[in-house]
């Protein structure tokens, strides 16, 4: 029998939900929001009821829901052909390829097309051990690499592991989390101990020759820790004098985000290898690896990637790219992300609760504490339904799940920053209110 209205919809829609898909399908909010349709910065429930979208598909929605310039170039795609796999040339594919050769620092010249990060991801491991001929990998603490069994393993999260135990080959060196610097530091006293910690890991926990670092320039699942100016720089010099190469995982930091089109440069790193998906297509399934000619040449197969490629995701990326250059959302992710970062540490001064803020454009990060830096999920959760309740969706992530991940498309507005700053003051607010002991932090 169908449903009659609105609330009955919901209901049903999650209880079928519950019974036909895994478990591990998780939802936001204690009551889902079962989402109809998106315009811009917005998204707009079953009930038209609107909501600023402050995380954009997991930084993935790059220039706003329904872009009619994207749209229009999938349509147009997909009434010629949709799907013709890597056995035929089209051009798409390689006009994309071009551009990210023109758009990639250094020597990255050569790519592979696969439909998610952590296809990339893993071809990228590939490709590093066919060209050095070692087979160790070196990976962050904090990361996140994706859900197959070697990108599980790469990850540094015990809950994104699900349990499972890793493969052999890789190992987890220390991370720049500066705001629980492993070596008991302040970020004042930092000497790049986690930084040079690099060399001591190679030398004590591998065969001392290695394949490769893979590396976020900003942490995304991890909860956007971002390390300080010099870190990758060091890494990248100790890497490469064991014989290894650096991948670059711009799977969340890539194409603007962060205020330039790739994280790494802002830390004048080269890699030798760069992954992609997210943001490339505003929604479109795809992945992608870039690499050196060097590199490149050692990765002969026979190899293939079912849907890499896809026609249809090719357009898309193709246009996005076109969008943020002639729109200059580069820019507008400096400018948007600077008055977001403003923002969030005004409210930081003014609701300690606010432990940590970081990142950079408009991939903003805040950490939630009690007293002592204490990790505070239960006020990010808090948090979560009373911004939901003002129209504002934001997401979140961290080992301890005490992050909320601000990460709005590229073309929002001034008038849309000072708004959801708006909504979090006032759910700061509501939370002081409700937890007087709050009142107390320093």
């Amino acid at each position: 029998m169908q449903a009659t209205d609105s609330d009955t919809q919901s209901d049903t829609l999650l209880s079928r939900k519950e019974k036909y898909l895994v478990p591990g399908v998780s939802t936001y909010y204690d009551e889902p929001i079962v989402m109809d349709h998106g315009d811009g910065c917005y998204l707009y429930d079953t009930e038209n009821r609107q909501y600023l979208d402050f995380f954009g598909g997991i930084l993935t929605v790059s220039v706003g829901h329904a872009h009619p310039r994207i749209n229009a170039a999938i349509i147009d795609q997909i009434n010629k052909v949709t799907h013709i796999s890597t056995l035929y040339l089209h051009q798409s594919m390689v006009d994309l390829a071009e551009r990210l050769a023109h758009l990639t620092p250094g020597g990255l010249t050569m790519s592979f097309f696969t439909s998610s990060g952590t296809e990339a991801d893993e071809t990228a491991i590939t490709m590093a051990r066919l060209a050095t001929g070692a087979y160790e990998v070196i990976a962050l603490r904090h990361s996140y690499s994706g859900r197959s069994a070697l990108a599980m393993a790469l990850t540094g999260q015990s809950p994104w592991r699900l349990g499972l135990a890793g493969v052999p080959g890789v190992t987890h060196a220390m991370n720049a989390y500066c705001y629980r610097c492993p070596f008991g530091k302040r970020p004042d006293q930092c000497g790049l101990e986690c930084a040079k910690d690099m060399e001591e890991t190679i030398r004590t926990s591998t065969a001392g020759r290695i394949a490769a670092v893979i590396a976020e320039p900003i942490q995304g699942v991890g909860g956007f820790i971002t390390p300080p100016d010099d870190y990758f720089a060091e890494v990248a010099r100790i890497v490469r004098k064991y014989g290894g190469l650096f991948i670059a995982d711009e799977v969340q930091t890539g194409f603007g985000r962060t205020g330039k089109w790739f994280g790494i440069e802002h830390y004048g790193v080269e890699p030798e290898l760069m992954t992609f998906a997210k943001g490339l297509a505003n929604g479109m399934p795809i992945g992608a690896v870039i690499a050196t000619r060097e590199v490149a040449e050692s990765y002969r197969g026979p190899t293939i990637s079912t849907f890499g490629g896809n026609p249809a995701s090719m357009r898309a990326a193709l246009a996005t790219l076109d969008v943020m250059t002639e729109q200059q959302l580069m820019e507008n992710a400096r400018v948007q992300g600077q008055l977001l970062r403003d923002g969030l540490e005004e409210l930081q001064r003014q609701y300690p609760v606010f432990g940590d803020v970081r990142g950079k454009g408009l991939m903003q990060g805040v950490e939630f504490v009690r007293a002592n830096k204490e990790p505070a999920p239960d006020l990010v959760a808090e948090f979560f339904e009373l911004t939901k309740e003002h129209g504002l969706l934001v997401g979140k992530g961290g080992l301890y799940g005490n992050t909320v991940r601000i990460t709005p498309p590229l073309t929002v507005s001034e008038a849309q920053v000072k708004e959801a700053l708006a909504v979090m003051k006032h759910a700061l607010e509501k939370m002081y209110e409700t937890h007087p002991e709050l009142k107390h932090m320093q």
